[in-house]
């Protein structure tokens, strides 16, 4: 099976992660690691939309 990247379920968890971090109740050391998970959720949103917009692009060539 192959693994797939779910662009709206990444997107709904940085939505998350941005709630929690203006959250004045979430500790320091939390905010961190949802920085950490943030910087990997952009990074693989970026590739998804780059891999998606060269399939695009191809098409139009074709």
């Amino acid at each position: 099976m192959e693994n797939t990247f779910d662009y709206a379920k990444a997107m709904a968890e940085l939505e998350d992660i941005a709630k929690k971090v203006e959250n004045p109740e979430t500790k320091l050391e939390d905010i961190d690691s949802l920085v950490s998970r943030s910087k990997a959720l952009i990074k693989a949103c970026r590739d998804y939309l780059r891999t998606f917009q060269e399939k695009i692009d191809s098409l139009d060539k074709e």
